[in-house]
């Protein structure tokens, strides 16, 4: 099947067998392999993209379903890469990716500038490495730059 979409801000039109998912042309057909394999069941976030600008596992994404929309990888984002950097929110690195996707979904929902409603935001994506607060710290910094809250050391949402 001709597959047309649109990936981090660029058009792409692919032939693609309509039952492949996401993850697999995201990484094997189009080199992107910021979104990384994880559980393959959607249970732990790793390979979180952005669809139409809602967090979704693409390890469970049918291509025949992103007719016509638009997906935002890893590579398509920095404001929150910096935060990530800046806070030192990444340990392994292998959860960040997603964790980073389903950050800026919650950056773009105008959600409230607390840690419960980040928890919950992030609650999909699981990290063994970091013990979650730092991601926390780096995803309230961005919130609080975006709303006038923070203090100026922050990085804008952009």
């Amino acid at each position: 099947m001709r597959l047309t979409f649109e990936l981090n801000g660029d058009p792409v039109t692919r032939r693609v067998d309509g039952g492949e998912i996401l993850l697999d042309l995201l990484r094997e057909d189009l080199a992107l392999v910021g979104t990384k394999w994880g559980c393959l069941t959607g249970d732990c976030g790793a390979c979180t993209v952005l669809l139409d600008g809602r967090p979704v596992v693409s390890c469970l994404q049918v291509v025949s379903q992103i007719e016509g929309r638009t997906i935002t990888t890893i590579e398509g984002l920095s404001p929150l890469q910096q935060a990530f950097v800046d806070h030192g929110a990444a340990q392994c690195g292998y959860c960040t990716p997603g964790m980073i996707m389903a950050a800026e979904a919650l950056v773009r929902s105008g959600v409230e500038t607390e840690e419960g409603a980040v928890r919950e935001g992030l609650a999909g994506n699981l990290c063994r490495c970091t013990g979650y607060s730092k991601i926390i710290d780096a995803v309230m910094a961005v919130l609080e730059e975006r709303t006038g809250e923070g203090t100026g050391g922050g990085v804008a949402a952009g």
